[in-house]
């Protein structure tokens, strides 16, 4: 198990996690979605729509050439499209980078990662599978846990709440730069720039 990103000259697949159309794009679990159009305004450029059953966008960050892609299918079949990116593109698993939301983190709050489990994240589930090891990059965009005795499912499926999107561009902002900071400087220098004290 390595923590170390291809070699410069190598393509690193950025891979934003959430569910397609109108109905869902305010969602917490769309924020992976959210962070790669991010991305994508920065790079200057439009997702297309690619034969492994995602959106993609080539071009450069942090001195990195980079794939994004964004899966069209349903967020627990997500591995079949970005492994079948990776495959497209050539890119090992060490090279594959997921933005997603993650309710063990508070809102507000970023933790980057290499390898681990799924924590109940049926989009991470399906990669972990598609792609046959757990060895990735994660860009974990806290949601926080919900209220009261709300079933996690309901509440990722939900709108942020009035606070929250307040605060949300420049979280989502936030997190574009980490993922940035990771491809460009590498998992160590990124977590220790990002990660709450």
């Amino acid at each position: 198990m390595t923590e170390d990103l291809p070699g410069a000259g190598e393509l690193i697949l950025l891979a934003g996690l959430g569910n397609p159309g109108p109905q869902y794009a305010g969602n917490r679990h769309n924020v992976g979605f959210m962070v790669l159009d991010e991305l994508a305004a920065r790079i200057g450029g439009k997702f297309k729509t690619h034969k492994t059953g995602g959106e993609v966008l080539e071009g450069r960050l942090g001195g990195r050439r980079v794939v994004l892609v964004k899966p069209r299918s349903y967020m627990n079949l997500s591995g079949g499209p970005v492994v079948g990116a990776a495959r497209f593109y050539k890119v090992p698993p060490s090279g594959v980078v997921v933005v997603h939301d993650e309710l063990d983190v508070d809102f507000g709050a970023l933790k980057l990662k290499f390898g681990g489990g799924d924590n109940g994240h049926n989009g991470l589930r399906s990669i972990t599978k598609s792609l046959g090891t757990r060895d990735y990059y994660r860009v974990r965009f806290g949601i926080g846990r919900p209220p009261g005795r709300q079933d996690p499912a309901d509440f990722v499926l939900k709108d942020f709440s009035t606070v929250e999107r307040k605060e949300l561009p420049f979280e989502v902002d936030r997190c574009a730069d980490a993922t940035e900071a990771l491809v460009g400087t590498g998992l160590a220098a990124a977590q220790n720039a990002f990660h709450a004290g």
